[in-house]
């Protein structure tokens, strides 16, 4: 079910750092309920997901940006970068 796996980062003052384990897991909790679509992605690390092969990336990538603005997790002028990889 899990057979891509991704890197997930944002950019800050030119640097890339990997998206904290608890910034995942909070956007994994609330889609099992709210977003079929994402109940194929498991948070496995600092900075690293696996997910389905149903998942758009893309999507993925500016669903996970909006939620991180919402809790207030991404700073102001970051942007994410969803990779696979």
């Amino acid at each position: 079910m899990f057979a891509r796996k991704i890197r997930v980062q944002y950019e800050q003052d030119g640097q890339r750092l990997a998206c904290p384990l608890k910034w995942l897991d909070s956007f994994s909790m609330r889609n099992f309920t709210n977003d079929q679509v994402f109940d194929d992605t498991i948070p496995t690390a600092d900075g690293a997901m696996e997910i389905g092969t149903r998942v758009p990336l893309q999507r993925l990538r500016s669903s996970m940006e909006d939620w991180f603005r919402r809790k207030g997790y991404l700073p102001q002028g970051s942007t994410l970068v969803v990779e696979e990889g």
